[in-house]
């Protein structure tokens, strides 16, 4: 027998009226909110956090001893703040040493460019590489082009990444970085060098993750600083016949074994249930991870410890989640997935903080389209911290966008991302770009949402139609 729609009005109401009884009353949660949102403003945890992370651990690619310094950092912080139950899962990350990078043009103007390899790239031979560059805007233009015009060649992919306060211009240049060198190795190209995927004009390239194909040979891969991407560009202008001499020498060292880092505060009535908040706590290792994703690590954190402090404790379980090895694959969060699949239709809902520290200014979630009204009534109190109720389609960040296909409901909390992509991946990413006020105001919101998504009694997940 299948539910009835015309039930779906009964079922809201009976929840918000729920929510409005003697034992849980909305007024009384969002009273509970106000006071979060004055104690985040207030707070210095996050700040301190972050700055002890940066400074005694610094960066912490995966699999490298700073990755497991950061492991045992995470996990003595989460004890000396009182968190109920700490623990870490192991997770079995691949290894890989990113060693030097040098680049020349050779010809028509002899100058040095400054590049770093991308994660995951081979090396060249040992006497390095030495050909002629050609040029694309985009992967897609290389994907059109013939192998006569790309064999022999170093393919430069020149696709410059806007600047958008939700980051958009990321997800359109970033293909190029990821998916690029094997699309120029299929037709014969030696190496591939790409624009920085940035919005900055600083001569320091932007580093990240790319991929290989089994069936198709690996080539070397490097980005080039913006700047360095407009010389090559402005030097093609003149005349054909760019070459450049490069040389890489990263290596793949295997596995090693890292872990996703725990920290619970039980619920009061459903401690079964839980509410997760996430950051990854690797890092690529040519900055000291302040925006990617330090931040992250410290506003859960920081959020969670707020509500550790409360009077009483919400109903649900809060479970802070440091994952490991999101950039170079989402490894932690895939491994997360299996080791808690028992458990993923308790969770209800998840969000991570992965985006630096810039202001939230907007809440999108992927809920159960029937209570999308009724939560983003619930979530107003948000609204004096400046953020704006947003859409239902939420991915929720990058380890946490597993999670829809999953069944469990999502938030991701919009920062004005508008410098992000200035230090993303960069030696520039430090604690002098973490703007504190910001961080105090992610804290603040971060803790409101946790709050009222652990004491919420809307169904948040479809009610699934059963014959």
């Amino acid at each position: 027998m299948k539910l009835p729609k015309y039930k779906w009005p009964i079922l809201l109401l009976s929840a918000l009226l729920t929510a409005c009884s003697t034992n849980e009353p909305i007024v009384k949660n969002q009273n509970v909110s106000l006071q979060l949102l004055q104690k985040g403003q207030d707070s210095e945890l996050a700040y301190q956090l972050l700055e002890s992370l940066t400074v005694e651990v610094g960066p912490r690619l995966p699999g490298s001893p700073a990755d497991l310094q950061a492991v045992n950092w995470a996990v003595t912080q989460l004890n000396r703040l009182g968190f109920d139950r700490v623990y870490k899962e192991a997770v079995t990350v691949p290894v890989w040493h990113r060693g030097q990078a040098h680049a020349d043009i050779v010809a028509p103007y002899p100058q040095p460019l400054v590049i770093t390899a991308l994660g995951g790239s081979i090396a060249t031979p040992a006497e390095g590489i030495t050909a002629d560059i050609i040029r694309f805007t985009s992967l897609a233009a290389l994907e059109l082009a013939s192998v006569d015009e790309v064999f022999g060649k170093i393919v430069f992919i020149d696709h410059k990444t806007e600047r958008h306060i939700n980051g958009q211009g990321y997800g359109q240049t970033v293909p190029g970085r990821s998916k690029g060198a094997v699309s120029a190795a299929k037709k014969g190209a030696v190496a591939i060098l790409i624009r920085s995927i940035g919005t900055d004009s600083d001569r320091m390239p932007h580093t990240g993750m790319m991929r290989y194909q089994p069936d198709v040979k690996p080539i070397p891969a490097a980005a080039l600083s913006n700047p360095d991407a407009d010389l090559i560009t402005a030097m093609l202008k003149r005349q054909q016949g760019v070459r450049i001499q490069l040389d890489l020498s990263p290596q793949d060292q295997g596995t090693a074994t890292s872990y996703n880092v725990i920290a619970e505060l039980t619920g009061s009535s459903k401690p079964e249930e839980i509410v997760l908040i996430g950051a990854h706590l690797d890092s690529w290792d040519e900055g000291t991870g302040a925006l990617d994703d330090g931040a992250g690590v410290a506003i859960v954190t920081a959020a969670a410890k707020l509500i550790a402090d409360l009077p009483t404790r919400p109903a649900r379980t809060i479970r802070v989640v440091l994952f490991a090895a999101e950039e170079i694959g989402l490894v932690g969060a895939k491994q997360y997935v299996i080791d808690h699949q028992h458990e993923l239709n308790l969770h209800y809902i998840a969000a991570e903080s992965d985006f630096g520290a810039g202001s939230i200014y907007q809440l999108d979630v992927n809920v159960n389209p029937e209570v999308l009204t009724a939560v983003q009534h619930y979530m107003m109190p948000l609204a004096d911290l400046g953020v704006n109720a947003g859409n239902n389609q939420a991915r929720g960040a990058p380890d946490v966008s597993l999670f829809p296909a999953l069944g469990v409901p999502v938030a991701s909390l919009r920062q004005d991302g508008r410098d992000y992509f200035d230090y993303h991946h960069t030696p520039n990413d430090t604690l002098d770009k973490v703007d504190p006020i910001s961080l105090k105001q992610n804290v603040a919101v971060w803790s409101q949402f946790t709050y009222l998504m652990a004491q919420s009694e809307l169904p948040l997940r479809p009610i699934v139609e059963q014959d």
